[in-house]
């Protein structure tokens, strides 16, 4: 296929904390073709952390990115990536490796960083374990290597990073910097005092919007990729951000839910109120600045740690009936350190009782339907927590959007709102990205009505659910 034959297709970056994806998208919003490659982070011996890996990375888009056009010349190059981590650059490239949110070995060093994030309603931002505040993971750096640190042109969040990759060009986006940081004031729309107290907002490079176009690509990359000048590369915007930005013009007002490694559950015009910071709930930002109510697990961890080595496919709504029907449930939580119930072991139980083996006691083809029910109750614990039982749709995104018995669940425990899945063939972090390199055309947004209503789940099984979510939540409640 030859650069004829796609006029102003977009090449999305999308990094995940477990995947990084490269997708060719046309015009018309069809994905044409799309690489994808496991995430690696890797010990930083010289400074005693675990670092995300960069180099990596970069390695793979050298080959990759050739090989994925074949051709092809996109119009624009779009960025999305995971939160909670920030590059410093200085000179020609990175002072030192960005960190690994899930690296914990802080201690006591960023104590007075913990302190300012008592002030929720100015920032949004609960306390976090590990790297998840990524201010943490900057004040750390500015305690332990101060002259380094000195040295940093600006700070950068881990999309923009990969945007000054491939533009040679510095920004900041406020979807990344309000991600549960502790750098912005979601309310009042600037950095957090604390950023400002402690000379980190002014090493930021400057606020561009997430769709701004911010330089081409660098002419060394088109180059070595034989693409001409004027690919332009835009600012790009959070993963979950990202996701929501798809629907922020025809549904302003609905749920989203966006899975993968994360399950997160996004509520725009939700109150801010009714958000308990010790259930890992938080005020996220919008693409446009907008403060969004925000609630969230580590789904895909969980998902997978309660199959067990099972066939995901083997979550079926008759799977997940028998589940019901053998007193099968799961109590938090799977992963540790994140999740409204961070600090509890996950427990496998069997009519109240706990079976010798914990997971390994359910029998393989029942482990996915397990694994689902659980993500669905914890998923309408945060619904409920946002929004109530009541009102706007219902927006399910990513992978568990194609789980039968997840969305059979999710509908059962919800039976007030109205739930669509979304069924395009790229997930919402994709197309929210590729929507972005277009958000001032018109019809930017079409590719948002994919969606489908999920069909009502049946009767028995529906009241079964509901049961069974009521004594579920007896059982979390009780701790």
């Amino acid at each position: 296929m030859q650069a004829a034959d796609i006029p102003s297709s977009t090449l999305v970056l999308d990094i995940g904390k477990s995947n990084a994806k490269l997708v060719l998208i046309g015009a018309d919003g069809a994905p044409l073709r799309s690489v994808v490659v496991a995430n690696e982070s890797l010990p930083d011996a010289a400074r005693g952390y675990t670092a995300l890996g960069v180099e990596r990375l970069q390695h793979w888009l050298m080959a990759g990115v050739p090989d994925l056009l074949q051709g092809a010349v996109p119009a624009r190059i779009s960025v999305t990536s995971h939160g909670a981590a920030f590059c410093a650059l200085a000179g020609d490239g990175l002072a030192l490796p960005p960190i690994d949110y899930e690296w914990d070995g802080y201690g006591d060093a960023t104590a007075a960083f913990d302190a300012s994030l008592a002030n929720f309603a100015h920032h949004g931002t609960p306390r976090l374990g590990m790297g998840l505040n990524g201010g943490r993971q900057i004040d750390f750096v500015l305690r332990r290597w101060p002259a380094l640190a000195e040295t940093v042109q600006y700070w950068v969040p881990y999309p923009q990073y990969w945007s000054w990759w491939f533009s040679g060009q510095a920004c900041t986006e406020v979807s990344s910097l309000g991600c549960h940081t502790g750098l912005w004031s979601p309310a009042d729309g600037r950095y957090s005092d604390w950023a400002a107290a402690r000379g980190v907002a002014r090493r930021f490079a400057p606020l561009r919007r997430a769709w701004d176009v911010i330089g081409t690509l660098r002419p060394a990359l088109a180059r070595a990729w034989r693409l001409p000048p004027g690919v332009e590369v835009i600012a790009g915007a959070h993963d979950s951000n990202a996701c929501l930005a798809r629907h922020l013009r025809r549904h302003p007002d609905a749920t989203v839910v966006s899975t993968g490694t994360w399950c997160v559950v996004m509520a725009p015009g939700a109150d801010s109120a009714r958000l308990a910071p010790d259930r890992d709930e938080l005020v996220n930002v919008a693409v446009d600045g907008r403060p969004v109510p925000t609630a969230r697990f580590m789904g895909g961890r969980e998902f997978a740690a309660l199959c067990d080595g099972a066939d995901p496919a083997l979550a079926s709504a008759h799977a997940l009936a028998e589940v019901l029907r053998r007193g099968w449930t799961a109590l938090p939580s799977f992963a540790h350190g994140s999740g409204p119930f961070a600090a509890r072991t996950g427990r496998v139980l069997r009519d109240e009782q706990t079976p010798a083996g914990g997971i390994g006691a359910v029998p393989p083809a029942l482990r996915p339907a397990l694994a689902a029910l659980y993500c669905a109750n914890l998923t309408a614990l945060l619904v409920e927590d946002l929004a109530g039982r009541d009102g706007a749709p219902l927006i399910l995104e990513g992978p568990l959007a194609d789980n039968h018995a997840y969305a059979a669940a999710l509908s059962a425990l919800l039976p007030r709102r109205t739930l669509l899945r979304s069924v395009d063939p790229l997930e919402g972090t994709a197309r929210g990205a590729w929507m972005l390199a277009r958000w001032t055309q018109p019809g930017a947004d079409a590719q948002a009505e994919l969606l489908q209503a999920l069909a009502p789940v049946d009767a028995a099984l529906g009241e079964a659910l509901r049961a069974q979510a009521q004594a579920w939540r007896r059982r979390v409640d009780a701790g």
